[in-house]
C-alpha cells in the first residue's frame, strides 16, 4: 500500500474534514477525496461518512486507523533509523512549540541526553495542529503542547501551569493594552478570556502566533505584552521589562502527549524526565493533588493580581 494514501488517511481523521486534510497536506480537496476513494477500493470498504458536519470515522475506519498509524510510523522510523550513525540504537523525535522549547523543554534536552546517550533525538517546533497530526501520523514520538486535542491512541498528560503576565517596556504603564502593545496567539481559551477581562480593546497593531517572536519585538521597539512568567523572569530582575501592576494574569496548561501502543522505553523515561523538570523550581508543577483536567478545558478562570 503506498503510504502517502495512509497518511492522507491520518491527515483527514486530524483535521476531521476533507477541506482542513488539504490545507494541511498542501494538496487540493478533489486529491484528499481521490486518495480516499482509492485507498477505500483497496481495502473493499468504506472508511468515512461525510456529511455537512465533516467526515466521521465508519467502525471499518477505527479498525483501519491503527493500522495506518503503524504503517506510516514504521516507514518514518525505518527512514530514521538507516541515517543515524551505529553508535544510536534508535530515535526519538519531540516536537514542542517554540515558547515550550525555550527554557523548558532547553532544560529536558541535556538530561535525556545524559540518561540514553544511544538515542538519536530529533527536535522539532510547531504550533498545536502540526504537533497533532505528527502524533498521529507517527512522525512525531512526543509532542509538548498547550491545547492538545483527544485522539484515539494518544496519552495526554499535565506537565505545568504556564503563567502569562503582561510586561512593558514602560514601568508606568497602565493594566491594559497600550499603543504598542503586541497581541501573542497563544490559543483559543487565552483568546476568550482577552476578550472577557479587555472587552473594550479594539486590537492590536501587531499579532504573532509565536511567543518568542512578540517578545523580541517588545524588547528592540518597545511596548508590552503577555509573556510567560518563567521565560520573562530575568528581563524583570535587570529591568529589560516591567511587570505591568494591576493588570489580570493567565494560566495555562502545558501537556505532554504520546503513543499508547508504543513499549519504547525511551519515550517513558523522556516522559518521565519531563514531568521531573517541570517540578524544578524552573516551572511551576502541575496540581499533584488535584487530576488533570480535561484538555478541551485547559486552564482555570482568570485572577487578577493584587
Amino acid at each position: 500500500m503506498d503510504t502517502e494514501l495512509a497518511r492522507t488517511f491520518l491527515a483527514v481523521v486530524s483535521a476531521g474534514n476533507f477541506v482542513a486534510a488539504a490545507e494541511r497536506l498542501h494538496v487540493s480537496q478533489s486529491t484528499v477525496s481521490t486518495r480516499i476513494h482509492t485507498l477505500e477500493e483497496q481495502l473493499r470498504c468504506t472508511l468515512f461518512v461525510r456529511n455537512k458536519a465533516g467526515a466521521t470515522l465508519t467502525p471499518a475506519g477505527r479498525q483501519f486507523q491503527k493500522h495506518a498509524s503503524t504503517l506510516v510510523r514504521t516507514v518514518e522510523h525505518a527512514r530514521q533509523d538507516v541515517g543515524i550513525g551505529k553508535e544510536f540504537s534508535g530515535t526519538l523525535v519531540v516536537g514542542g512549540r517554540i515558547g515550550l522549547w525555550e527554557e523548558y523543554l532547553l532544560r529536558w534536552l541535556p538530561l535525556m541526553r545524559a540518561s540514553h546517550p544511544d538515542i538519536s533525538v530529533r527536535a522539532e517546533s510547531a504550533l498545536e495542529p502540526e504537533l497533532m497530526q505528527g502524533l498521529v501520523e507517527g512522525r512525531i514520538d512526543i509532542g509538548v503542547m498547550y491545547t492538545p486535542q483527544s485522539r484515539p491512541g494518544l496519552k495526554v498528560e499535565q506537565l505545568f501551569e504556564e503563567q502569562l503576565m503582561l510586561v512593558s517596556t514602560d514601568a508606568d504603564s497602565v493594566p491594559e493594552p497600550q499603543p504598542g502593545y503586541v497581541y501573542i496567539d497563544w490559543g483559543p481559551e487565552f483568546y476568550a478570556r482577552h476578550i472577557a477581562c479587555f472587552p473594550n480593546f479594539a486590537g492590536p497593531s501587531l499579532t504573532a502566533n509565536i511567543g518568542w517572536l512578540g517578545l523580541q519585538y517588545v524588547l528592540e521597539n518597545g511596548g508590552s505584552g503577555y509573556f510567560p512568567r518563567r521565560i520573562v523572569q530575568p528581563l524583570l530582575k535587570t529591568g529589560g521589562l516591567h511587570p505591568v501592576a494591576g493588570a489580570p494574569e493567565f494560566f495555562m496548561p502545558a501537556y505532554v502527549a504520546y503513543p499508547l501502543d508504543r513499549d519504547d522505553s525511551h519515550i517513558s523515561n523522556a516522559v518521565a524526565i519531563m514531568h521531573r523538570v517541570a517540578n524544578d523550581k524552573g516551572a511551576p508543577a502541575a496540581p499533584a493533588s488535584k487530576p488533570s483536567r480535561p484538555i478541551k478545558k485547559p486552564g482555570r478562570p482568570v485572577k487578577k493580581r493584587r
